[in-house]
């Protein structure tokens, strides 16, 4: 199966609208759940109720520390597979001050589903969740109504909250918005189709997830960017970059003692041998000689396939350094425009020095500037900030100790996001989309 056939999503909302419980049912109703984890979930449901049901939350909500407060407090990802399609699921936490555990789940993702609870309607977080959605690229959006059985199945709750959602979502970039009614508990339009939603003539959620067309999402012409991750050379040791270095594995030691060979995982794009490409940030043009990879060498690899690179000219690459195509090479720049969602208790003000991690490239960055703190409930922008705030999304300038080879992430994610870490700590801050470089 081709890397199209897999699907990544991730599941979002408020407290309580019902993430844990749609993911349970998404997995016992296509009968991904082994025998043993059944008698679990029983048994703590039993645990939990006298009603004899099974309590499908449980499935997903694996944390000692969830099942006692009962809230989901980390990213729970899961796996499962159809007959047309795999699956990957990032389950993320609803409150708001986990707002960075979404942003994690949702950075690698392909659809995004926002869970909103029929009885409540739009809520903020429901607002904050779908915005960060549409912030990081996520070309498809589910909106998933859960506790329509709450709400008599009713059509004209079903139409008014679909209508203030796409309402909010009109001026962001998500290419495509889609909107099904649920009870993940009672399992109706989930994997099975409800009959008492038959107003209702769209896909069931599973329906949809196994027929959304992923090929538009990776366009043959997407940029060629391959991130040098190691240098590989025969007896010596793989270089890392900033003086750390492991030596190779015995048995993975190419047999020429002339190999040398540039090894990372292929970003966006095709690499072909025979192809010129181009180094950076040193600028050198030179021709890819092979393309070896785990099952041997081969003439093409494309994205997101890790590949070793070897070159027709000995030229000095190493850690961090980009590949590409001449004739659509990145901006090289120091300076960052760009959007942050702030993941630190810890208030970011000008004049702040941070870690910048950027595909294989680590610098040091100083924030020059604030712009504009997004208000997530209207999506205005607040000017005049002093500082941004555990979860606030913003605007800021950066400038960076060390060249970056930057794209809008707009156009390719791998190479316009970034994360800020904490130096002191180690602790990633803030994750970034680039919107200009110079």
């Amino acid at each position: 199966m081709s890397a199209h056939g897999l699907l990544r999503f991730t599941t979002a909302g408020s407290v309580d609208d019902g993430k844990s419980t749609l993911i349970g049912r998404l997995l016992y109703d296509t009968k991904q759940v082994l025998e043993d984890q059944l008698v679990q979930v029983a048994e703590a449901s039993r645990r939990r109720s006298s009603d004899g049901g099974l309590d499908l939350a449980l499935i997903t909500d694996g944390l000692r520390a969830e099942r006692e407060q009962g809230i989901t407090i980390d990213v729970a990802y899961r796996y499962f597979a159809t007959d047309r399609r795999r699956f990957i699921i990032a389950d993320v936490p609803g409150h708001k001050q986990y707002t960075r555990n979404m942003v994690t789940g949702a950075s690698t993702a392909d659809l995004s589903i926002v869970l909103i609870d029929a009885r409540k309607g739009v809520l903020e977080q429901s607002k904050r969740h779908a915005y960060i959605s549409a912030l990081l690229g996520i070309p498809h959006l589910v909106v998933c109504v859960n506790k329509m059985d709450l709400v008599g199945y009713s059509e004209e709750t079903f139409t008014r909250i679909v209508a203030e959602i796409r309402e909010f979502l009109a001026p962001l970039p998500v290419r495509e918005v889609s909107a099904i009614p649920i009870s993940a508990l009672n399992g109706d339009n989930v994997v099975d189709r409800s009959v008492e939603m038959p107003w209702y003539g769209g896909p069931t959620l599973l329906e949809h997830l196994e027929t959304v067309d992923l090929e538009a999402d990776h366009p043959a012409d997407t940029p060629t960017r391959f991130p040098v991750q190691w240098v590989i050379r025969p007896g010596a040791a793989v270089s890392w970059g900033d003086g750390v270095s492991l030596p190779d594995a015995a048995d993975a030691r190419p047999v020429d003692a002339d190999y040398r060979g540039y090894a990372g995982q292929l970003a966006s794009g095709v690499l072909r041998t025979g192809d010129e490409v181009l180094v950076l940030p040193g600028g050198q043009l030179t021709r890819i000689a092979a393309i070896d990879t785990y099952d041997g060498e081969r003439d093409e690899a494309s994205a997101p396939l890790s590949v070793t690179v070897r070159l027709e000219d000995d030229l000095d690459v190493s850690r961090g350094d980009l590949i590409c195509v001449p004739d659509d090479a990145p901006v090289v720049a120091r300076e960052l425009d760009a959007t942050i969602c702030w993941m630190s208790e810890r208030p970011l003000c000008v004049g702040d020095r941070l870690v910048i991690k950027h595909t294989t490239r680590t610098a040091q960055a100083i924030v020059v500037a604030l712009e504009e703190r997004v208000n997530v409930e209207t999506l205005a922008g607040e000017r005049d900030v002093v500082a941004f705030g555990l979860n606030d999304i913003g605007r800021v300038r950066l400038r960076t100790s060390a060249p970056l080879m930057c794209d809008p992430y707009r156009r390719t994610r791998a190479t316009g996001g970034f994360v800020l870490i904490d130096e002191a700590d180690n602790r990633t801050v803030a994750a970034g989309m680039i919107e200009d470089a110079r």
